[in-house]
């Protein structure tokens, strides 16, 4: 008997979607070839946001995603324009997605200041890292909803393979 496959959120630019800041993508095809033992919805919180591609670089800027939702922090481009709300509508905008399409899970971009799951850039734009996660991986974890980054690649096979 089939058990039926679950569905999760992933990061559209680990899918090969040309939607990161730089107009570039991050494939990774281990993600790729989840889509053997998962139904994958490809989600771009930044563009969901309104932000057009290719675009600034941007970085949270005094503390982590969960900040932002708490209004002590904001995204910044690396031009210091203020994206916070686009980065804020996008992370709602994905779980709709989420609710609508019933994911019980998110596989995000690691480092992201959107998708970023237990590890992103401190918002000096040095490639200094903090602990801590991105508006979007904060937003779906306040909603109870596992999220992973490729760099849990093995936890999320992990979880696909539990039962119901």
């Amino acid at each position: 008997m089939d058990k039926k496959k679950k569905t999760i959120l992933v990061s559209a630019c680990l899918l090969g979607a040309r939607v990161n800041y730089c107009g570039g993508h991050n494939e990774h095809l281990a993600v790729r070839l989840l889509r053997e033992k998962a139904v994958l919805i490809p989600v771009c919180p930044e563009q969901l946001g309104g932000l057009a591609t290719p675009r600034p670089a941007a970085e949270i800027k005094g503390g982590t995603g969960k900040d932002v939702w708490s209004g002590s922090a904001k995204v910044l481009t690396v031009t210091g324009e203020d994206r916070t709300e686009a980065f804020k509508r996008g992370a709602r905008e994905v779980w709709l997605l989420a609710e609508v399409l019933g994911a019980e899970a998110a596989l995000l971009k690691a480092r992201s200041p959107s998708c970023g799951h237990g590890e992103i850039y401190d918002g000096t734009f040095r490639g200094v890292k903090i602990d801590g996660d991105g508006i979007t991986a904060a937003f779906l974890l306040g909603q109870n909803l596992p999220v992973f980054s490729e760099d849990e690649l093995a936890l999320c096979e992990k979880w696909l393979s539990t039962q119901y």
